[in-house]
């Protein structure tokens, strides 16, 4: 008979899975592919830092409907969040979209 603990665990790696699921989900939503490789915290971490830029980008008056990583033509380059790098870890990206976000915010308006 299993022990309660092991059922607790098998629980609690059920939730984690999918919890990761669903973060990755979110970020496909946004346009942005990352690996299976990054951990909850990194995800949930790049998520916040992707709605920091999307909240720059709209209070500088940018459209998230024009202003897509999939847009051909966007009002503004510097209004469409950032691809990430092949080679770049989970970290790096989210510390290049939270400059990216500082970078909307300083920007002058038009």
């Amino acid at each position: 008979m299993p022990e309660e603990s092991d059922f607790d665990d098998s629980i609690r790696r059920e939730e984690r899975t999918a919890l990761h699921t669903e973060l990755l989900a979110r970020l496909e939503q946004k346009g942005v592919r990352i690996g299976e490789r990054a951990t909850e915290s990194e995800l949930a971490d790049l998520l916040s830092a992707i709605g920091t830029f999307e909240s720059a980008v709209e209070a500088a008056g940018g459209d998230l409907m024009v202003d897509t990583p999939r847009s051909s033509e966007p009002e503004r380059p510097e209004w469409v969040l950032p691809h990430p790098n092949d080679d770049e870890s989970v970290s790096g990206y989210t510390k290049r979209v939270n400059s990216a976000a500082g970078r909307v915010r300083s920007a002058p308006k038009r």
